[in-house]
């Protein structure tokens, strides 16, 4: 069952999405300046219940599924935005990631923060071979986290993502575990 999967780090505490969520969901996902690189931004609370109810896998590593971690800032208990891991090999070893996090906590390192151990989970906890991320190519400061961490970029595809009723250009990045376990040695 997915509510007994925790991650900890010095900020954060990592843990699956619970309904409860969905108010503080809603309240920064539903910002569409904020969220303008998202392929979803709910337009009422009955779509964050939605998504987590119905959209988000109630276990991890179910085949063409969505496992959904709420990232929780430790000192204030509060929800500051979501890490989401796409299992869609059928094979089982290679997963997507996405992330959203609250505006008011951007530039501060926590989705750096998350993401190392959410990484560190994938590779060493679900023995997954690669991690790849999608990203709007004018998403920069995405681009920056995702290279920063040792992804590298594998393809831009062409009008091949239709958000928000506009076709957009897709970033693909990468990295292998044996990449994320030298570059880790390193840190």
């Amino acid at each position: 069952m997915r509510d007994n999967i925790e991650i900890n780090t010095e900020r954060l505490k990592l843990r699956p999405i619970r309904l409860e969520d969905a108010k503080a969901i809603f309240e920064y996902r539903a910002d569409p300046v904020a969220n303008r690189y998202q392929g979803w931004i709910p337009k009422a609370i009955d779509e964050a219940k939605d998504f987590v109810t119905n959209r988000v896998a109630s276990e991890m590593d179910l085949f063409n599924t969505w496992f959904q971690f709420a990232l929780i800032e430790k000192d204030s208990n509060k929800l500051i935005g979501d890490i989401g891991i796409h299992f869609f090999d059928a094979d089982k070893k290679q997963v997507g990631i996405g992330y959203t996090l609250d505006k008011n906590y951007q530039g501060k390192g926590y989705m750096t923060e998350a993401l190392i151990a959410a990484i560190n989970y994938i590779f060493i906890d679900l023995d997954k071979h690669r991690i790849t991320a999608s990203i709007d190519p004018d998403n920069i400061k995405s681009i920056k986290l995702v290279e920063k961490l040792g992804f590298r970029k594998e393809g831009h595809f062409k009008k091949s993502f239709l958000a928000n009723g506009q076709w957009i250009d897709d970033l693909v990045f990468a990295i292998l575990k044996e990449e994320w376990l030298e570059l880790n040695k390193k840190l």
